[in-house]
């Protein structure tokens, strides 16, 4: 079954960490966001290999919007 990691918060993707194929452990940083001048990693919570990416350095995500799924 496939995880979102999603944005706990309205912020500026500053980087992706991951690339599509990609094999990650419970934990792993998947994007920095900065949010009022705070870096926040945003991290995945289950183990899989990555099959989206979806958003690019540069990106205004919004709460709760997909960055990544992991299978």
């Amino acid at each position: 079954m496939s995880h979102h990691v999603v944005s706990d918060l309205v912020a500026n993707v500053l980087s992706i960490a991951v690339t599509v194929g990609d094999t990650v452990e419970a934990g792993t940083e998947i994007a920095l966001l900065e949010s009022m001048k705070m870096e926040i990693p945003v991290l995945t919570e289950q183990a899989g290999t990555v099959s989206e990416v979806k958003v690019e350095v540069g990106d205004v995500v919004q709460e709760g919007d997909i960055l990544a799924v992991i299978d």
